[in-house]
């Protein structure tokens, strides 16, 4: 099912799938599996990870093979998936491209600041999902959103996915996720990238998985739009971001409990 803008404040949206494209074979694994487990939700996975620790880490098949393994995902015909999609961009040329084949185009928390990458986002009409910085405070990160919106296009999502906290390490504030909502815009806590630890692994970056969960339960309490989770059947096997991904068999009751909160908590936070 396709997913609209204003599916962002009718339901909590959920987002999940691996940090990257590994093979088209374990793309549509993680999908079908995670569909399973939880039903409607936007599969995600990045095309390239442009900004990995080491020079040598694995980046993904790069845009034109990942953009067509996506595409798999969309296929019609009989054996139709229909799922919607959620891949990020990093560079201006790539946001025409991926457009065709994504319905929420990403702009990664190190790049949320750059304007050409922003504005070309924008011009594309689709839903932009704006990671906030690691270095951006959430009343500043409203700048970013009005830069995808001076094109027209007003369909933004703004994530929250964690604040430098020292060395190697993440906070999340939870008063951010207010602020970041009453500034207009959907807010989706990506509660993944919140409990990683940067570069914490010397060459890569180290994470604490157990804090997923709880966290995620936090900031659905506050009250948000959607959350965002980095989902591997063996994380411990992943190519990137394995130690900060949730275990696909935990999705269910992860989601199931997130569930439970919203509905509680969705009519005192309009």
């Amino acid at each position: 099912m396709p997913i609209e803008f204003a599916d962002f404040g009718r339901r909590l949206v959920l987002i999940a799938g691996p940090c990257v494209i590994e093979s088209e074979e374990h793309v549509h694994r993680m999908a079908r599996g995670i569909r399973e487990a939880v039903g409607e939700f936007v599969f995600k996975a990045s095309f390239d990870k442009a900004n990995r620790t080491s020079v040598g880490a694995y980046r993904g098949p790069g845009l034109k093979e990942g953009l067509r393994i996506l595409a798999g995902l969309k296929a019609e015909g009989p054996k139709a998936e229909g799922f919607p999609i959620l891949t990020d961009i990093h560079e201006p040329w790539q946001a025409e491209a991926a457009a065709e084949v994504a319905d929420i185009l990403q702009i990664p928390a190190f790049l949320c600041r750059q304007t050409d990458l922003l504005t070309a986002a924008g011009r594309t009409g689709r839903i932009v999902n704006i990671k906030k910085g690691q270095f951006v405070a959430p009343h500043d990160i409203h700048r970013a959103a009005e830069k995808v919106a001076s094109t027209g296009n007003n369909r933004v999502v703004l994530t929250e996915r964690g604040s430098s906290f020292g060395y190697n390490n993440l906070v999340v504030d939870m008063r951010g996720l207010k602020t970041m909502r009453d500034a207009g815009w959907p807010v989706v806590f990506d509660a993944t990238h919140s409990v990683q630890l940067p570069g914490g692994a010397g060459a890569a970056s180290s994470g604490q998985p157990e804090f997923i969960a709880p966290l995620a339960r936090a900031a659905v309490a506050v009250g948000i739009d959607g959350v965002f989770v980095e989902v591997h059947d063996q994380p411990e096997k992943a190519l990137s971001d394995g130690p900060n991904a949730l275990r696909l068999e935990l999705l269910a009751d992860f989601w199931r409990s997130l569930l439970e909160i919203d509905a509680l908590v969705r009519p005192l936070a309009k």
